[in-house]
């Protein structure tokens, strides 16, 4: 499954409430900002908006309290496609996007999130993350993350012949 996201941003916690069109403002999100160990403008989170829009849902997140809530740096990501997936592909293709951003990415205030593997069924994901991505790879690949142990018939090549 092939997984496109258009990035926009940076928009600031003023912004959040321009992202609140009930048709579109949908998918994946970052927030970048200070930590106490990594630094100033930093990949902090990433999250998802599926039953909410992006504005309503990263407003209740309190981002507001960091500490360098003057710099948050949020950016949104919109699933894109040839054509719009009924409302529970929608959904899965964010949950499916986030989980594997999250895993691949390893953001400080995600730490649930990236102690254990991807859900099982991301071997088989691939998300593309085009335009304002800031931090985040290119791609990223579910099969990246399975153990190679499991991968079938993986062996040095040379090491049976034909």
């Amino acid at each position: 499954m092939d997984i496109h996201i258009d990035w926009d941003g940076p928009f600031s916690i003023d912004d959040l409430g321009g992202l609140k069109d009930e048709g579109v403002d949908y998918g994946v999100y970052q927030i970048y900002g200070g930590h106490p160990v990594y630094g100033s403008n930093v990949l902090l989170y990433i999250g998802k908006a599926v039953d909410q829009t992006f504005g309503k849902r990263i407003s209740q997140e309190g981002w507001e309290d960091n500490r360098d809530s003057g710099n948050i740096e949020i950016y949104v990501g919109r699933l894109s496609g040839n054509k719009t997936p009924e409302s529970g592909k929608w959904d899965l293709e964010i949950s499916l996007a986030e989980s594997l951003l999250i895993y691949s990415h390893k953001p400080a205030f995600n730490a649930q999130c990236i102690k254990s593997a991807p859900t099982k069924g991301l071997e088989n994901v691939h998300v593309f993350n085009w335009v304002a991505h800031r931090d985040l790879m290119a791609e990223v690949s579910g099969l990246r993350w399975k153990p190679r142990e499991e991968l079938n018939e993986y062996i040095y090549y040379g090491m049976h012949e034909e």
